[in-house]
């Protein structure tokens, strides 16, 4: 371990890929009870045609990212709120983004690795730089979920009567695609675009067949992104093995074992209290 410790990429690596498991644990769990895999997926794609755009234009290749994602969290949300529209919505969005990411790297005739590793990560290459502005992200991405997130909450489980209430059920949603930018934009640096789903469902999927207890399934949500993704970081440095082969390997063993030991919880004298 001390081997580990001594190179400052690994550190940094550490650092970024912590802060991308505590904002993706928190925010995976409104993902999955609003059925929004789609728009991760969505708006992952579209951050790679911010990133072949920054490229292409010399521009930093986060910010390509943060405001492509941002662009299309604000075309989701304009174009449709309940879930078949937003569904059409987001893959028409996709379907453009991906050609215009296409296009770009056409136009761009030098290879570039910046944008290729917006694909499959690239967490052991972060910078100082980069931690500083993923903590930076993650933070306000956080702070949104803490002021959105019980009438966000009321909003997913029963539109409706929400809406009946005089929430503002539209406006919550669009608001939600944004913090989701914002978590997209962490995570892609770590599992890369093609593996996004990893962090931002297959958590809070995993703690949801522990626990029915919301405040319980963000905590399971984050320590399971936590060990998956510290875990694969460690992994990586010591069998040079991509990163993005071990987190989702790391997810889904935590993923089956909560299979097996959900039902065997739910069985337990108390299980009921406790779910």
């Amino acid at each position: 371990m001390t081997s580990l410790w001594q190179y400052a990429f690994v550190h940094n690596a550490l650092l970024a890929g912590a802060i991308t498991a505590i904002v993706a644990g928190c925010v995976a769990p409104f993902v999955t009870l609003r059925n929004m895999g789609f728009g991760v997926h969505g708006l992952a794609e579209v951050s790679f045609a911010g990133a072949a755009g920054a490229v292409l234009l010399r521009l930093p290749i986060e910010l390509g990212v943060l405001g492509a994602s941002f662009l299309a969290a604000l075309g989701f949300g304009a174009l449709g709120v309940r879930l078949r529209e937003r569904d059409l919505a987001i893959g028409s969005v996709l379907a453009f983004s991906t050609g215009c990411g296409v296009l770009f790297l056409t136009l761009y005739h030098t290879y570039s690795t910046e944008a290729f590793s917006i694909l499959f990560g690239s967490i052991l290459a972060v910078g100082t730089d980069d931690v500083i502005r993923s903590a930076a992200v993650g933070a306000v991405a956080l702070a949104a979920l803490a002021v959105i997130g019980r009438p966000l909450r009321f909003a997913s489980i029963d539109p409706e009567v929400a809406d009946a209430r005089g929430v503002p059920v539209r406006l919550l949603s669009t608001l939600f695609l944004l913090v989701l930018a914002l978590a997209v934009t962490v995570t892609v640096q770590v599992i890369g675009v093609l593996l996004v789903l990893t962090l931002l469902i297959a958590p809070a999927g995993t703690a949801q067949r522990l626990t029915l207890h919301p405040v319980r399934v963000m905590l399971y949500s984050t320590l399971i992104a936590l060990g998956a993704t510290l875990g694969g970081i460690v992994c990586a440095v010591y069998t040079s093995l991509p990163v993005s082969f071990f987190v989702p390997t790391f997810s889904l063993g935590a993923y089956l074992v909560a299979r097996w030991l959900g039902p065997v919880q739910r069985g337990m004298p108390g299980a009921r209290a406790t779910h």
